[in-house]
């Protein structure tokens, strides 16, 4: 697996961000071309599972736009892991970027509908693929929370106040939380709607008490999960003008227009020192229509 490991901490500045508090973005989007972002930390140990067992293939979920579907499906090729995604929703008439790609990866694609899709977790697949080693959708559970943990092993933590994450299942925001210095300020920001269960998601990845300094912002995500706009695309393409950090859509973009919001309404204190992760995503840009963005 070719990985870059020299991955940057990139301090910006843009019109929004006051002079009293300094950012930087976690460029993790950088860390390979189709395994970005939180993806491979949320994998890697997953991964090293699979290769120690005697599994005939590795099974995962999501949606057909799905980030950790596309990165599972890369990691496998690069690895020589038979895989097979289970994806939610009837098999589209024409299939996305994202399912095309897994596919020609070597993923098996298995369509599922949408009431299956829910109750995945009470369904018994090893009784349709015997002997395979199965992933939750988006690498929910103890072992990819312990990979994010290693994220912050990447940046010196001591000259942060702030530690910031986008949060789909909550899996990598756990994973930072489990490794942040006490006195540290953990936020994540939600791409769902009203998904309040995501506190106790975070909760259940937990290694020990929480200190009360983590929390997750809801209402963020721009109208739900997958939601776009055109004030969305403007802002991504302004933060890249001035800063030309490439945003995804459905995580790091929105994250970042909250944290503007905040940042200008004060919430950060003066001196405050806040690090972005970046958790990739970038191939979901690719289902937008010509000249939505700039990058």
């Amino acid at each position: 697996m070719k990985l870059n490991n020299s991955i940057p901490v990139q301090y910006f500045n843009t019109a929004w961000l006051p002079g009293s508090i300094r950012a930087a973005m976690l460029r993790l989007d950088l860390i390979h071309p189709a395994i970005q972002g939180n993806k491979w930390f949320k994998l890697k140990h997953h991964l090293a599972l699979f290769q120690q067992g005697n599994y005939q293939q590795l099974i995962t979920f999501g949606g057909a736009y799905s980030n950790h579907i596309a990165a599972t499906a890369a990691a496998c090729r690069e690895m020589g892991i038979p895989t097979a995604g289970i994806i939610r929703g009837e098999e589209p008439k024409t299939w996305s970027h994202t399912l095309q790609e897994a596919r020609q990866a070597g993923m098996q694609l298995h369509f599922i509908d949408r009431h299956r899709y829910r109750e995945k977790m009470h369904i018994d697949w090893l009784e349709q693929f015997p002997n395979s080693y199965i992933v939750p959708e988006g690498g929910h559970h103890p072992l990819g929370a312990a990979g994010c943990e290693e994220i912050l092993s990447i940046e010196q933590l001591d000259n942060f106040s702030h530690i910031t994450c986008p949060v789909g299942t909550g899996t990598t925001l756990a994973g930072l939380i489990n490794a942040s210095l006490p006195g540290q300020y953990t936020w994540g920001y939600s791409a769902l709607k009203n998904a309040v269960s995501l506190d106790n998601d975070v909760k259940s990845l937990l290694k020990v008490p929480s200190r009360g300094n983590w929390q997750i912002f809801h209402g963020v995500s721009q109208g739900g999960y997958g939601k776009t706009n055109h004030e969305l695309f403007q802002f991504m393409n302004d933060f890249y003008t001035e800063t030309g950090i490439p945003t995804d859509m459905i995580y790091t973009g929105k994250m970042l227009m909250a944290i503007r919001d905040q940042a200008m309404s004060g919430l950060f204190p003066a001196g405050s020192s806040v690090l972005i992760i970046h958790t990739g995503g970038l191939q979901g840009n690719r289902s937008l229509p010509g000249g939505s963005l700039i990058f």
